[in-house]
């Protein structure tokens, strides 16, 4: 297989790219971008596609000539809630949709693998693109996995890329081990009574459990060393009673994100944090209830792909930096680690770029060129050394 995008074929996925940008849609709700994807690789002679997985989620499958093992590769649908700024030609049509994460890459970048797959198939093994859904909350991932489909799927090895700003164009940015923290975002609400605000001892207000619950979340952490005794609580909102002048309240509501580097830790945490809300509830008198959303295991990556990698770069001259610590951002491409070996990589996206996520974010386009000839060379290598000959 041949690992560069001619001007062409990138002229073409450029154009793509841009189209995606103008009609973001948000996690679970990717229709349209999913059947945009569907008909673009029908035009790049996948031997099947399999659509509605874990929801909206595409796959593309590729059958080499002679029989090995199946890589994956994965690529995300969703856009983001976030108003676009800026007065670029194609942005977004979505007021308050927009792709400040660079999914809409991401998807052209595996569309370029696609359209050389279509032209030349591997010697051996199967590759699978994965196009999917729901990745911003966390859900995605796990949905693919519980599709009974999955199971026909059975990838040996999983493989992913994300843009990274702050780090110069097309430089490859690696690390084997931990890579994305573990995360989840807990809710936490009290109830007690309602009185008049001229008498509030005739109610139970949650006021002062409210206060002492956000202070006591927030000395759980110990963000300094990114290793395994890492932990950050980061309270995102509260609420107290009604926008009444005459009501004492009579119920609350936190919300706080865990941050843990490992999953161990993180049940350790929960465990932590729940326990400081029930003592606040018993000490004041007030029902508390908790849930979990935004579930994010931790990111491992696989030594011996990371290793492919590295290699792949140095084959097409891109320079790597290796990470240090592991990013305190989560990702549900954790969820594949359990169902076979995985690594993700990140690719500079210029070191003056707006951070991910920022209202002026928008992909850098010439990481098409060097995403898919990273996904083909460490492809080829991947199927070239762990397949028979």
């Amino acid at each position: 297989m041949t690992n560069h995008l001619d001007d062409q074929h990138f002229a073409a996925l450029r154009a793509i790219r841009r189209d995606l940008h103008t009609m973001p849609e948000l996690s679970g709700h990717e229709q349209r971008t999913a059947a945009r994807i569907s008909a673009l690789l029908a035009d790049f002679g996948p031997d099947e596609i399999v659509e509605g997985l874990g929801g909206t989620g595409v796959a593309a499958l590729y059958q080499g000539r002679k029989p090995g093992v199946t890589v994956m590769i994965r690529c995300e649908l969703d856009g983001l809630p976030i108003a676009e700024t800026g007065e670029r030609s194609y942005r977004s049509m979505r007021p308050g949709h927009g792709h400040q994460c660079g999914h809409d890459g991401h998807m052209s970048i595996l569309l370029g693998v696609a359209s050389t797959l279509g032209r030349q198939r591997p010697l051996r093994g199967r590759v699978i693109l994965l196009f999917q859904p729901a990745e911003e909350i966390g859900s995605g991932a796990r949905a693919v996995i519980a599709d009974p489909r999955f199971d026909q799927l059975k990838p040996d090895c999983v493989l992913a890329l994300h843009n990274l700003p702050g780090h110069a164009l097309h430089q490859v940015i690696v690390k084997s081990g931990h890579i994305h923290c573990a995360s989840r975002g807990m809710r936490v609400r009290f109830t007690g009574k309602t009185a008049h605000a001229s008498m509030p001892e005739t109610g139970i207000s949650p006021a002062h459990a409210l206060a002492s619950v956000i202070g006591r979340l927030e000395q759980l952490s110990s963000a300094t060393a990114m290793d395994e005794k890492f932990a950050l609580v980061t309270v995102v909102h509260a609420h107290l009673g009604e926008k009444a002048f005459g009501v004492a309240p009579g119920d609350a509501e936190i919300w706080a994100t865990l941050r843990t580097v490992a999953d161990r830790q993180m049940d350790g945490l929960v465990e932590s944090a729940a326990a400081i809300a029930q003592q606040a509830a018993d000490e004041h008198r007030l029902t508390c209830t908790i849930d979990y959303h935004d579930i994010f295991h931790a990111c491992t990556n696989d030594t011996g792909l990371v290793d492919q990698v590295r290699r792949s770069a140095a084959e097409l001259g891109l320079a790597v930096t290796e990470l240090e610590e592991p990013m305190r951002f989560s990702e549900d491409f954790g969820e594949y680690g359990s169902a076979a070996r995985a690594a993700m990589f990140f690719l500079g996206a210029g070191t003056g770029h707006p951070a991910l996520h920022n209202p002026d974010y928008d992909f850098p386009d010439d990481l098409i060129r060097s995403g898919t000839s990273m996904f083909l060379s460490t492809l080829n290598r991947i199927l070239e050394s762990e397949n028979p000959a």
